[in-house]
């Protein structure tokens, strides 16, 4: 909802450089309607039963295209209306986002531009501005909250995670990638309590009891069956197609995909190997 689809025609394209992060066979994202309504069903259930959910974003990209889908969602009726609370370096870059609509989505760009509604400025949203604010939201009803950091690994998110973790009518629901060993990693594998310090400096246990949802498909990465489409549409046809940013193996697995597809010299580098395009 956020930006407008990759551009595929150019006036000479010669060699494109690709993601294969999610570049294995059995990579495969869902539809995005999916992914959208099950993240409504996800919060319509916790908001139902009085609860209050957390979900852990990165600043940038993913936490405005939540807040997109929220805003419609809630304005369509098809998700509760609650109070959401926004927090942490998400306003900053949401900032950005609004002062240049030129780069956003069609839809996005003419309902700020030609309508003057900013969906990122919805009624719904409250920026926390200041940690006081955090007791009254921990006290008040059912609500959403949107925070930094998406991994669980800092930010304001933790003081909410260590406040809201024991009472099993919250949940918290991931909606981006876990790296291994972070705590957003250890929560979403069933960790049932976690170490972490107080406001006094000194180490508590916290009961994790609050429902753990993992909504896949909210992703900046492509899949590999969207890699492999964006490459067959670009014009003019590619000479080369370079392949990075991935585990080895899909890095290697989608070069030797592509070239055997499209017939065009496809590689995966090895960290600082240098190729000459001309």
């Amino acid at each position: 909802m956020l930006l407008e689809a990759a551009e595929t025609e150019f006036p000479r394209v010669e060699t494109i450089i690709t993601e294969s992060t999610y570049g294995a066979p059995l990579d495969i994202m869902p539809a995005r309607q999916e992914v959208e309504e099950s993240l409504v069903q996800t919060l319509n259930k916790t908001l139902e039963r009085g609860g209050k959910v957390m979900i852990p974003v990165p600043a940038v990209g993913r936490a405005q295209e939540i807040m997109l889908v929220i805003d419609r969602y809630m304005k369509l009726g098809m998700l509760r209306e609650a109070p959401v609370f926004i927090e942490g370096m998400i306003s900053d870059a949401t900032a950005i986002h609004t002062a240049y609509p030129e780069y956003l989505s069609r839809e996005v760009r003419n309902s700020i531009l030609h309508k003057g509604v900013n969906p990122f400025q919805s009624d719904y949203f409250t920026l926390v501005e200041h940690p006081s604010a955090r007791e009254n939201i921990i006290s008040g009803g059912e609500c959403i909250i949107i925070a930094t950091s998406g991994m669980l690994e800092g930010g304001p998110i933790i003081d909410y995670f260590k406040r809201l973790a024991h009472d099993e009518h919250n949940a918290i629901v991931f909606v981006s990638y876990q790296i291994e060993g972070t705590l957003g990693r250890r929560v979403q594998k069933g960790l049932t309590e976690v170490s972490m310090m107080n406001s006094d400096r000194k180490i508590e246990v916290i009961q994790v009891n609050l429902d753990v949802e993992t909504i896949e498909g909210f992703s900046g990465h492509s899949d590999r069956r969207q890699i492999s489409s964006y490459i067959r549409r670009v014009s003019p046809k590619l000479e080369n197609i370079i392949v990075c940013h991935g585990e080895r193996a899909k890095c290697l697995n989608v070069a030797q995909n592509l070239q055997k597809r499209y017939k065009v010299n496809a590689i995966a580098p090895n960290i600082l190997e240098t190729i000459r395009l001309r």
